[in-house]
């Protein structure tokens, strides 16, 4: 076990002389052996070596026993121990998940990098859990041999070389009987699926591991091709399904869909070849993307502007939209895209689009939702183009201009002029 250790932390260059290394110990047997197998190796690695404990309170006896234990094995080497406490709430993901967010928590706390001691059995029950829940090629890749200053160098190493390697030096350990329980899905695979796969092949555990760090490698070389910006919908379609997925999962990560799973990318991915430009999806954490033409967007909360009465004369903003309306009394006879001239009839609103407004614009008229398509404005955005209208009807659309049939054709008149919040 030991030469397998020491191969591993030199392949993957896990530590150089003078680092400090915190070995995360339970007081399990991985722990221990992993703590003492790192007390036999500080020298010639040159580190500077202590150990951490946390104490979840979960077991209320046993978990003090734990501590007790841990204090007297590191106190008996001269291993600088630190041990940490708190009570765990379960969240939306249980209390396995709960304790282990607040165990790395205190981890991450401390100084230098930090060692745990998940073996290769570890590294093969994970994979076969992602395989239950469903996962991809970075699921399959189970345990990260190295996350940040995490570390995981016994990923090689069985539980069965654990035990010999126990009993060569004499080492005790304590048991967690929690372990025994089939409450947790990694428990049931551990106690029933594994021993069934190891009657097939006694190696099961060391040869899913290899898997998991082969195919970890596969991995972050299409990661690395998925690296520069997020290329348009149209070369989405053209790339390789296993880049376009990356490009996606990366997409969704960044839009706030915490751990996208495979079906979140499949549905991003319906997106991409719908033959709706303005397709749209709900995803987990409340987030919505849509198309918008050749690229795919995070929807804000809402996509429609509050109906507000225009101010005459005054100033009207809009920020939703990021504009304003300054209404003045008209000096000429000025229209364009973003300024309108016209003669109101009664009070003045802005509003967003609604169904079956019509425009006329020089081209004849037609239905504003026909033009902001013809225009390709994605329908995302549809909704916060302001519409200027009066008690007659619409009188012009931000960014298309005044309708024909609107305009002032003499003064007196209003001016209507939308100009950006910060102007």
């Amino acid at each position: 076990m030991l030469n397998k250790l020491a191969t591993f932390l030199e392949e993957n260059q896990m530590l150089q002389p003078g680092d400090a290394l915190i070995c995360a110990v339970s007081g399990g047997a991985d722990s221990v052996a992993l703590l003492f197998a790192m007390y036999l190796l500080k020298d010639k690695l040159d580190i500077h070596l202590s150990a951490a404990h946390f104490n979840h309170h979960l077991r209320g006896s046993e978990s003090d026993r734990d501590a007790r234990f841990v204090e007297d094995f590191c106190g008996g080497l001269g291993i600088p121990l630190y041990m940490g406490e708190g009570t765990v709430v379960p969240g939306e993901k249980g209390l396995e998940a709960a304790a282990r967010d607040a165990r790395y928590a205190f981890l991450m706390g401390l100084p230098g990098k930090i060692a745990t001691a998940h073996t290769a059995d570890d590294n093969a029950e994970t994979v076969l859990l992602h395989l239950v829940r469903g996962t991809g090629l970075k699921g399959l890749g189970g345990i990260p041999p190295v996350s940040g200053r995490l570390l995981r160098p016994m990923l090689t190493v069985t539980r069965r070389e654990v035990e010999n390697f126990l009993q060569e030096y004499h080492l005790k350990h304590v048991e967690d009987s929690s372990n025994e329980s089939d409450v947790f899905l990694r428990n049931r695979i551990r106690h029933e699926v594994m021993p069934l796969l190891r009657r097939e092949n006694p190696r099961i555990g060391e040869n899913l591991s290899r898997l998991a760090l082969g195919l970890r490698l596969d991995e972050e070389f299409l990661e690395a091709q998925a690296s520069a910006p997020q290329p348009g919908v149209s070369r989405l379609r053209q790339l390789h399904p296993a880049v376009r997925r990356r490009y996606l999962r990366l997409f969704l990560e960044d839009s706030g869909v915490r751990e996208p799973e495979q079906s979140h990318i499949e549905l991003a991915e319906s997106l991409v070849f719908s033959d709706n430009p303005s397709a749209r999806g709900d995803f987990p954490g409340g987030k919505t993307i849509a198309r918008e033409y050749d690229r795919l967007v995070l929807l804000e909360e809402s996509d429609e502007l509050p109906e507000r009465r225009l101010t005459c004369p005054g100033r009207t903003e809009l920020p939703e939209a990021g504009l304003a309306a300054v209404c003045t009394p008209a000096e000429n006879l000025e229209n364009g895209p973003e300024v309108f001239t016209v003669v109101p009839r009664g009070q003045m609103v802005l509003r967003s689009r609604r169904s079956g407004d019509v425009l006329r614009l020089s081209g004849g008229r037609k239905l504003l939702k026909k033009r902001m398509i013809d225009c390709k404005i994605p329908a995302a955005r549809r909704g916060r183009i302001p519409v200027l209208c009066d008690d007659a009807g619409i009188l012009g659309v931000w960014g298309f201009g005044a309708d024909l049939d609107r305009i002032a054709k003499e003064l007196p008149a209003v001016t209507v002029r939308f100009v950006k919040l910060n102007n």
